[in-house]
């Protein structure tokens, strides 16, 4: 059906939802549409069948690249047959998200159609969302040998928590998108999404799909910096232990020979000498340097 009217309307109130959307709107959806928009992943993307509507949540995600910074921009949706209604909500520290593109496409176009291009928008979110992380996580493959510990630990940690709330989103979103594309969405009996609307959402399926994979894929790049950090900590570690347990081996035969010359007991012929004193420097200094040479020769040091 062609030449939906859509009604957009950004942070409305009760009696803007009211006057817009269809009558009979379930008291559950009219309350999910007058939420204040929040930061995380909530509430949970869907797209449910009512008797004479569908109603749908959708988010964009949006990654600061200056303060790595994830939010979402929410999209709640009505749609009739002959009407869409999107509220747009504003999260904070984030700009609502702008349909203005896909407004200048869909001049005389269905509800179902509105409806696919929106969630294509929000399909192309997640792949670019996906590789931004994978440009953070090669970014952090490249420096992992440079930085201090505690950045890397924190950049992993922040990817990780990341990765997880995406993740939250991701999975509910494509659930909702793979409904559409069962046919499994259906008002009063009425077709609102064509058999041709149902291969083009199959297409956003399709992008969420490899939205998801890629998702694993970084995980596992993750877990894998995770691993080679973790090891190079301990290596660091050792190198740290073998150097301290050389220097407690140098310090081990001058402080024997110190220990044997301070005893005073009669009888120690070096007490009498000469150069007794010069004698017991010179075998401190000759131990330590047969020590060092040899630990050198082992490749201890």
């Amino acid at each position: 059906m062609a030449g939906a009217v859509w009604i957009d309307l950004l942070d409305p109130d009760r009696e803007e939802i009211e006057r817009a959307a269809p009558r009979h709107l379930h008291p559950r959806a009219l309350d999910l549409l007058l939420l204040p928009a929040r930061h995380d992943d909530e509430p949970r993307p869907t797209l449910e069948a009512h008797i004479d509507y569908v109603f749908g949540v959708l988010l964009v995600p949006v990654l600061n690249e200056g303060t790595h910074e994830l939010r979402y921009q929410e999209i709640d949706l009505v749609l009739t047959h002959d009407v869409v209604v999107t509220v747009r909500k504003t999260p904070p520290g984030c700009p609502p998200f702008d349909p203005t593109e896909i407004r200048q496409v869909a001049h005389d176009e269905s509800a179902g159609m509105i409806a696919y291009r929106l969630v294509d928008e929000v399909a192309e979110g997640f792949l670019d969302l996906v590789d931004t992380l994978d440009n953070h996580i090669d970014d952090l493959e490249d420096h992992v040998e440079e930085w201090p510990s505690e950045h890397v630990r924190g950049r992993l940690s922040d990817l990780r928590h990341k990765m997880l709330h995406v993740r939250q989103t991701l999975s509910p979103t494509r659930d909702a998108v793979r409904r559409v594309v069962d046919n499994r969405i259906d008002t009063e009996g009425r077709e609102l999404f064509s058999r041709d609307l149902e291969l083009r959402f199959g297409d956003s399926y399709d992008k969420l799909l490899r939205a998801s994979e890629g998702l694993d894929l970084a995980r596992d790049l993750v877990a894998s910096v995770r691993d080679y950090h973790q090891a190079k900590v301990a290596n660091d570690q050792n190198e740290v232990m073998k150097r301290l347990t050389v220097i407690a081996s140098v310090l081990l035969v001058p402080t024997f020979i110190v220990g044997l010359y301070g005893q005073n007991l009669r009888g120690v012929p070096e007490f009498h000498w000469r150069y007794g004193y010069w004698w017991s420097w010179s075998l401190i200094i000759a131990t330590t340097i047969g020590q060092l040479v040899y630990y050198r020769r082992k490749r201890w040091i």
